[in-house]
């Protein structure tokens, strides 16, 4: 039985899928109506951002599942490799 996430892997080639990671940083702002969610993984040094409509519970030191894409992010006129999560669930 196919899982959705071998479904959005199948459509979106650009997609990466990586089970149990660990979570060792979790910032959450506002920004207009959404609230931007900022992960650190454990051995990366690159953020992994998301959306959400409502402020979540603190990830840090949990095990998440996560798909994701790679993507640059221009701040402060420097270029920055971030993750544009579009879908996480805790492991």
């Amino acid at each position: 039985m196919k899982s959705p996430v071998d479904d959005l892997l199948k459509t979106h080639r650009d997609l990466t899928h990586s089970d149990m990671k660990k979570v060792t940083s979790h910032v959450q702002r506002e920004s207009g109506d959404w609230i931007i969610n900022t992960l650190l993984i454990e051995g990366t040094d690159v953020p992994f951002k998301y959306k959400r409509k409502k402020r979540y519970k603190s990830l840090v030191g949990q095990r998440v599942n996560l798909t994701y894409y790679s993507d640059t992010e221009s701040v402060a006129g420097i270029d920055m490799d971030v993750m544009r999560v579009v879908r996480i669930k805790v492991s």
